[in-house]
């Protein structure tokens, strides 16, 4: 049993976690680390929107687990990944919630990568 908060997103901090339809590329130092058309967009209260992208879609031969670990008492436990090929600014480049708490579980199995250390191409939709 953990004595850390557990909080549930509300009026003062909401999350909402939606489809998005356009197809979201990643790549490092040229090579295609993610590709799909079926990312779900986090927005969590003031944070910029965050693409979680199933993990089915990326190569995970390229990531490499880290020992890093983070809480976040909306979302649970955060495990992350380094991209070796993209050198020590891809360290901890991407992370993901393997056991998100209830509000948010629509993404487990998913990926999350830090746009300033990644190249994230968003392909709007057509409609």
């Amino acid at each position: 049993m953990t004595d850390r908060p557990i909080k549930r997103p509300g009026p003062d901090h909401p999350i909402t976690i939606e489809p998005n339809p356009a197809r979201i590329l990643v790549t490092v130092a040229g090579r295609v680390v993610a590709d799909t058309r079926a990312a779900l967009t986090l927005r969590e209260a003031s944070y910029p929107p965050v693409q979680y992208i199933p993990r089915k879609d990326v190569d995970m031969s390229l990531l490499e687990r880290t020992d890093q670990s983070t809480y976040c008492p909306y979302k649970g436990d955060c495990a992350y990944y380094s991209l070796p090929l993209g050198g020590d600014c891809c360290v901890n480049a991407v992370w993901t919630y393997e056991a998100p708490f209830a509000p948010v579980a629509a993404i487990e199995n998913h990926l999350a990568f830090y746009p300033d250390r990644v190249e994230v191409a968003e392909e709007k939709a057509v409609r």
